[in-house]
């Protein structure tokens, strides 16, 4: 037995195939969406699932350089380190807030349907307890999300509107009867419902924000390594920051000897 064990990729002779596939073959053959549907899952998507993946995908490329993870990625790429280095800090920026949310709502949403309670109650048990409901609310978007509307409309279009998207709105709705103030259902919380209607295992969540933003990423830093200077982004520190420490004092006459 070997000291590896893997039932994605395999060698033989001169020939690689992913998850039996010849390589090859799908070189020119599926799209990039269908490759990832097919390296994660383990079969060739239907035309329904490549075109609900390719969505899911496109839909989280890029928003804006105010992210942490742009701002991250440029600011590192800005120190002088190489592209690589600049797209893994920001991957390394995604977290509970801002893009690690997915995986925690794809775990949130098929334990709440797998449970059978009903969302007044799973919703009042968060609130009662006062933990986050991971997939929603939004820093700008307090109506709606419109990637997630557009999401959920091409679900619909495709057939894979059931029942935890369903679930995902109901929660969506009974969040503001309870709190009366409206947590929308994000892209992350979209893309949760749409990838466990699909039956992906919820501990892929992170990988799919990973996989449709990394394309962003290289965007920001090769436009920071191309078109600014190395070190551009410093602050200002008397106009940008507000100072929230002690003014400046005298070290005491016993320590300041010199």
């Amino acid at each position: 037995m070997g000291m590896w064990r893997t039932a994605i990729t395999q060698h033989l002779g001169h020939e690689t195939y992913i998850r039996g596939y010849r390589l090859l073959d799908l070189v020119g053959n599926l799209s990039f969406a269908q490759a990832v549907y097919l390296i994660l899952k383990g079969e060739l998507p239907t035309e329904r699932e490549s075109r609900m993946m390719e969505a899911m995908l496109v839909s989280v490329i890029d928003h804006g350089i105010a992210p942490p993870s742009a701002i991250a990625a440029r600011a590192v790429a800005s120190g002088g380190n190489s592209l690589n280095v600049g797209v893994a800090a920001g991957i390394l920026a995604f977290g509970s807030a801002h893009g690690g949310a997915l995986e925690d709502a794809m775990k949130f949403m098929q334990e709440g349907v797998a449970s059978g309670k009903g969302v007044e109650d799973i919703v009042s048990e968060y609130l009662s307890a006062r933990k986050p409901i991971p997939g929603y609310g939004h820093r700008y978007y307090k109506d709606f999300d419109p990637r997630t509307k557009r999401l959920m409309d091409i679900a619909k279009a495709l057939e894979f509107y059931g029942k935890h998207c369903e679930f995902a709105q109901a929660v969506e709705e009974e969040i503001a009867k309870q709190k009366g103030k409206k947590l929308v259902l994000n892209v992350d919380g979209a893309i949760a419902a749409v990838a466990s209607e699909m039956g992906f295992d919820w501990r892929l969540g992170k990988g799919f924000f990973i996989i449709g933003r990394v394309p962003g990423l290289v965007a920001h830093v090769y436009e920071e390594l191309t078109t600014e200077k190395p070190f551009s982004k410093r602050l200002d520190e008397e106009k940008d920051v507000e100072y929230t420490g002690l003014p400046p004092r005298e070290l005491p006459p016993d320590i300041k000897k010199i």
